[in-house]
């Protein structure tokens, strides 16, 4: 969430290559912090919808505008990431199950 948030202000203020190696920076960062504690498919669907809202950012950026898209967007991955990743007690029913 941070990490598209960061990206966009980094492009602004340099430009998009910069913005662009801060976002991938981001997400290696967050996989690598959570590859130990988390099931892969959790990560890989965070990763997707991460994706997925930087793609609909810049389609709706036209309309809306660079910060209120990216808002948007680091607002439903923030939630998918809460729900798959984050959740209190999640890992640990997941891992009574298994």
């Amino acid at each position: 969430m941070l990490t598209l948030v960061a990206g966009l202000a980094v492009a602004q203020a340099t430009n998009q290559v910069l913005g662009g190696a801060v976002l991938v920076a981001g997400v290696a960062w967050c996989v690598l912090r959570e590859v130990r504690r988390t099931r892969w498919w959790r990560i890989a669907v965070v990763v997707v919808v991460g994706a997925g809202s930087f793609a609909a950012a810049h389609v709706v950026a036209p309309t809306v505008g660079g910060w209120p898209a990216v808002v948007m967007a680091a607002l439903v991955l923030g939630a998918v990431t809460y729900l798959l990743v984050d959740r209190p007690g999640e890992k640990a029913r997941e891992k009574r199950e298994s």
